[in-house]
Parts: C-alpha cells; structure tokens; sequence
C-alpha cells in the first residue's frame, strides 16, 4: 500500500504532541483541516517561532540568542531556530532536573506528574 505525502502530513498533524501544542495557541491560518491548512500549520512547527514561543511560557528566562521569525523557508533560518530550541529545552531541562531532585525527598531523572510545578497560560 503506498501512502501520499498528504496521508503521511495528516498523520503527523493528528499526533498527540501535535494535537497538545495546537491547544496553546492558534497555528497556521485557521482556515480548517485541508491539506493547504495542514501544510501551513506543520511549516509554521518546522520553522521552531511557534515552538519557541511555547517554551518561552515554560522558561521565561532570557535567552542570548536571538530567533529569525520570518524564516520563509531558508534552511540555514530553520535549523538555527530549531538549535536555539534544542539548546533552550536542554538547558531547561537540566536546571529542572538538578533543581529538583535536590529540594524533594524523593529522585527521578524526569519530572514526574505530582512535582510539575509550571502551568502554560
């Protein structure tokens, strides 16, 4: 059975991390759930401006870096938005995590449901 590049995008888009990021806010032009709206939507996750903008409400500490917000598909625009993401995240994590096992009773290596103390807005 051969899957269209369109099944495969629609699949993608109807993913449980895609469905929770798309409750924080709009993504691509609101239109509906056709294959031009799936594509927009899923280029405006690739681009990392609206991801960034999620972990922005997650950790609001600054970042140095700055983030291109009109990438109009330049790969080199995108992947240093999705480095300055990834970094953004680890760090994130790691203070997190270090903090965290150091002011409960109990360790894991990942936050776990009872001690998530953050709450998106």
């Amino acid at each position: 059975m051969d899957v269209t590049l369109s099944e495969l995008l629609g699949a993608f888009m109807e993913s449980p991390l895609v469905v929770w990021v798309r409750t924080l806010g709009p993504l691509g032009s609101g239109d509906g759930a056709g294959s031009d709206e799936r594509l927009s939507m899923f280029m405006e996750l690739v681009d990392g401006v609206f991801l960034h903008k999620i972990m922005t409400h997650i950790d609001p500490s600054p970042t140095n870096q700055r983030l291109n917000k009109n990438v109009n598909n330049d790969v080199s625009l995108r992947l240093h938005n999705l480095t300055v993401l990834t970094r953004h995240i680890r760090t994130y994590y790691q203070v997190y995590t270090h903090t965290h096992t150091h002011t409960h009773t109990h360790t894991h290596t990942l936050p776990c449901r009872k001690c998530v103390h953050w709450k998106l807005v």
